[in-house]
């Protein structure tokens, strides 16, 4: 019996499935910050415009007001506008931090990017690593508005504001305006100014002189300032006329020329409010206020970093409870934030309680609520796969 040995054919064989390389890791990683890092700023920088825009317009409307109202010079309302909008910055910056944390990541939900990460091994603890890329320089630059630029916007308000209530009343008056005296007894009204001239048009003043109203009109006038530094409003070619309103022995006179004396306003000197000084200053004299001052400039930047990291498990969007359920509670959270840090800045500043307590106690709650945040969103998935890196 002859036996016949037979060889199996040479078959290709099929490479096992390598695992992906650290390199590839890495490479989705990046990919997966710069792409959440570029439409977060992008948010931010249109929810920072819309915000900026709509405070902007509301502090000019009430400038604008109290300009009409004569109660603020036309030539100061740039100015404070201008230092009104620099104190805002920070508040402005830190909400629109935290809004565009939370809209970048609840679109990723709604659009359900955020289960093609989830099975694709990134976890929601993952994206705490791009939100504070994009985050760290905001803070940043919150901190350095909240501590060195604003209290100098406010001190130059203030300075403008005594400035602006030093001027007499002449050099106050808007023209095509009636605006009173700060004496209350006297009322201005001046068409037109020529400053290089240094003539006025058609001038009306009324003043109240020994119990009787005495009412000038004038097609123009000057202003001279006198060798003892007095300075006087002099109409030229005008009427006087003096009475009781509803008698009969009014006096009227006609002149070339009538000086009124323009009363000095002595600038008002009060303590600076403690907004306005600067934190070196603040530091320098730790009373219970100034503590106050330098605990709300100090939360700012630490709040604005609680608040974008406090985004991310809030963003969770749930289909049966109603697409806009997050971003009330997240606004919520948001007014309760703030109105917490104010409330307990006030009791330090009236000594009521500790500053550390008072500084500590609100953000250290808030981390607390966000540690339980993240752990309920951990909970609903798989907190192995979630959580793998």
């Amino acid at each position: 019996m002859i036996f016949v040995a037979h060889t199996m054919p040479d078959y290709p064989q099929i490479p096992k499935k390598k695992s992906k390389s650290p390199r590839f890791k890495l490479l989705r990683s990046n990919i997966f910050h710069r792409e959440l890092i570029r439409e977060s700023a992008s948010m931010g920088l249109l929810v920072f415009a819309i915000l900026l825009g709509i405070v902007v317009f509301t502090q000019l409307v009430r400038l604008l007001g109290q300009s009409v109202s004569g109660s603020l010079a036309v030539d100061g309302v740039l100015a404070l506008l201008g230092f009104s909008a620099l104190n805002y910055l920070p508040a402005l910056l830190s909400l629109s931090l935290f809004l565009s944390v939370l809209l970048t990541l609840t679109r990723s939900y709604r659009d359900n990017e955020m289960v093609v990460w989830f099975s694709s091994g990134i976890g929601l603890t993952r994206w705490i690593r791009p939100v504070m890329w994009y985050a760290l320089p905001v803070v940043c630059l919150i901190a350095l508005l909240s501590l060195v630029l604003s209290p100098w916007a406010k001190s130059q308000v203030e300075e403008l504001i005594r400035r602006l209530d030093s001027r007499d009343d002449v050099t106050a008056a808007t023209p095509g305006t009636f605006r009173e005296s700060k004496q209350s007894d006297r009322v201005f009204f001046i068409e037109n100014v020529d400053v290089g001239k240094n003539r006025v048009g058609n001038i009306f003043v009324q003043s109240l002189q020994h119990g009787k109203i005495g009412t000038m009109v004038a097609k123009q006038g000057m202003q001279e300032t006198a060798p003892n530094g007095d300075r006087f409003l002099v109409l030229l070619n005008g009427t006087r006329y003096e009475g009781v309103p509803g008698q009969l022995d009014f006096k009227i006179v006609e002149f070339e020329r009538y000086a009124v004396r323009i009363k000095a306003v002595e600038a008002k000197q009060r303590p600076p409010p403690a907004n306005s000084l600067s934190t070196l200053q603040l530091l320098q004299d730790l009373n219970s206020w100034n503590m106050s001052e330098l605990g709300g400039r100090v939360s700012l930047p630490l709040g604005a970093l609680i608040l974008s990291l406090l985004a991310i498990p809030l963003s969770f969007v749930n289909p049966r409870a109603g697409r806009s359920l997050n971003l009330i509670m997240a606004l919520v959270i948001y007014m309760l934030y703030n109105n917490l840090i104010s409330v307990t800045h006030s009791l330090v500043g009236q000594s009521k309680i500790d500053p550390m307590i008072g500084f500590w106690s609100v953000h250290v709650l808030m981390f607390i609520l966000m540690v339980l945040l993240f752990y309920r969103r951990l909970s609903v998935f798989s907190l192995r796969r979630l959580t793998r890196r």
